[in-house]
């Protein structure tokens, strides 16, 4: 195994700035342009808000699907994927980061600074019958749950990789196994409090509206983004010339879990469109009439991006070969994704003031794309990128499909 330790490209670092510079611009523009609006007294630079907000969100999901995927591969003793565990473990620190511009977005809005959360707006409270009746679940029990959300991610996601790292430096297997009990436990607080905190942080921002099958589609979501972040890595840094020791085979396999769970994003997607469309209760179609009214077009744009567009292009075994194809798949579908978010954002908070899709949506994308490479990349360069003494390293440098 050669080049085992990543050295942080010079080009790719002053093209981080660069998407950081027109990041940070695009938002202060953002915010110069998206004026108050007489006619609505709730309306204070709010789509710049709900961009920050979209990206804060989409790039921390992003982080925590990898730290799903890292405990899932130890919870389940699977081999397959050891040899780029160092990627994924690098894609999820970027958790921290994430976390941390929530909580920004949060106190801001507890602060009355942005009004995108109605519970955080004492005027909604005081006129809203059904917020109010809400307030017990929205109020100081709310904070509880946030900030016990991301202690536990942030816990399980440090011990889950300082083991791993510390295993490194032992001759036994003793903080793999460690590991494998962790990951188990991360699977049983994951199951719950990804679904609880979709509803606290996203479904809540359409206040009125709930849906069982929410949390479930958020999750899907954000699965598939990490697996395609650490995808779209592997493959350029293997062109780089690391991880000569990824066989194409482990790479096939990171392009069939895109392919399938897009799928399983496409099913709970259709499924909880269907299920309000045939009940048809007043309080549940709220939420597709506003889209289907005023978003239609991003919709049907994102549905066919994240379902038919990997359907099409990921069917076949070569295509999962092409890394090339593969690279461009993955960019697309990405971007659908982060169009996903967009729809579950911006109808419940700017709702009809938004004029479609500009560079207010752009710009602030790849601002927090270029921290997240930045982030990702700065941590690849601290590890090896083979890990040592692990018990399915082998496996996974033989794996063949």
């Amino acid at each position: 195994m050669n080049n085992l330790n990543f050295t942080f490209p010079q080009k790719v670092k002053t093209f981080c700035f660069a998407l950081m510079a027109v990041g940070f611009i695009s938002i202060i523009a953002s915010f110069a342009v998206d004026t108050p609006s007489v006619a609505d007294a709730h309306y204070h630079h709010t789509r710049a808000w709900a961009n920050i907000l979209i990206g804060s969100f989409f790039f921390m999901a992003v982080g925590l699907g990898a730290a799903f995927f890292m405990g899932l591969q130890y919870a389940a003793e699977a081999g397959w994927a050891t040899s780029v565990k160092r990627i994924t473990e690098a894609v999820s620190w970027f958790l921290p980061w994430g976390l941390s511009l929530m909580m920004l977005m949060f106190i801001l809005g507890h602060f009355g600074v942005h009004n995108l959360y109605a519970f955080f707006d004492k005027d909604v409270i005081e006129h809203d019958v059904k917020v109010q009746e809400k307030m017990g679940y929205f109020g100081a029990f709310w904070w509880a749950r946030t900030i016990l959300y991301m202690a536990g991610w942030l816990y399980f996601t440090h011990k889950l990789r300082q083991n791993s790292v510390d295993a490194d430096h032992v001759s036994d297997n003793s903080h793999h196994w460690k590991n494998v009990k962790l990951g188990a436990w991360f699977m049983v607080l994951f199951a719950v409090t990804s679904s609880t905190a979709s509803w606290d942080w996203v479904m809540s921002l359409d206040i009125h509206w709930f849906s069982t099958l929410f949390g479930w589609y958020v999750f899907s979501g954000m699965w598939v983004s990490a697996i395609i972040c650490i995808t779209l890595i592997v493959v350029y840094l293997r062109k780089l010339g690391y991880l000569d020791f990824v066989t194409e085979s482990t790479i096939h396999d990171l392009g069939k879990w895109m392919f399938a769970i897009s799928f399983l994003w496409t099913y709970l997607y259709f499924a909880q469109f269907l299920l309000y469309w045939y009940a048809d209760i007043p309080e549940e179609v709220i939420y597709f009439q506003q889209r289907w009214e005023n978003y239609k077009a991003l919709m049907w744009t994102m549905f066919f991006i994240n379902f038919t567009f990997p359907m099409i292009m990921l069917m076949s075994r070569d295509s999962k070969r092409n890394f090339w194809f593969l690279t461009f798949v993955g960019f697309v579908i990405l971007a659908g994704h982060y169009l996903d978010v967009i729809v579950m954002v911006m109808p419940a908070t700017v709702g009809t003031h938004w004029t479609g899709l500009s560079w207010m949506e752009i710009g602030p994308f790849l601002g927090f794309l270029g921290l997240f490479i930045f982030v990702v990349f700065t941590n690849l360069t601290k590890r090896p990128l083979a890990v040592k003494n692990h018990p399915f390293m082998d496996e996974a440098l033989h794996h063949s499909v």
